[in-house]
């Protein structure tokens, strides 16, 4: 699977909520950083806080907007599009930047305007 394929297929089991579908795309010593939150450190770690972050959404689209391939690193655009459980609407832009090792997802960052984000989702 090339290294396009393999981020490709995160967004489409993320997209559908097909989280059990991400194991076998993360490195067992892979990694999770998103900003203003603690780092994520290995495969359960990760896999365990993707449900966990999107519970609140009733629906929720990563959107790939641009590709930006360097050797085992793709960087991708986002646009985020959801609805919270209680209807209100949650849109923003984020960089998420993928290292890839062995063929899996060793390292996520995740950059967005965590303040902006914040502000739409508090009740």
């Amino acid at each position: 699977m090339s290294h396009r394929e393999l981020v490709g297929t995160y967004f489409a089991a993320m997209n559908s909520d097909r989280f059990a579908d991400l194991e076998p795309l993360w490195h067992p010593d892979g990694e999770l950083h998103a900003v203003g939150a603690p780092p994520r450190i290995g495969r359960a770690a990760v896999l365990a806080h993707f449900p966990a972050v999107l519970a609140g959404y009733a629906a929720h689209h990563d959107e790939v907007t641009r590709w930006i391939e360097a050797g085992d690193t793709v960087v991708t655009e986002i646009r985020f599009t959801g609805e919270l459980r209680d209807g209100r609407p949650v849109v923003f832009d984020a960089v998420d930047v993928f290292d890839l090792a062995e063929g899996a997802i060793i390292r996520l960052s995740s950059w967005y305007d965590t303040r902006a984000v914040a502000r739409m989702v508090r009740p």
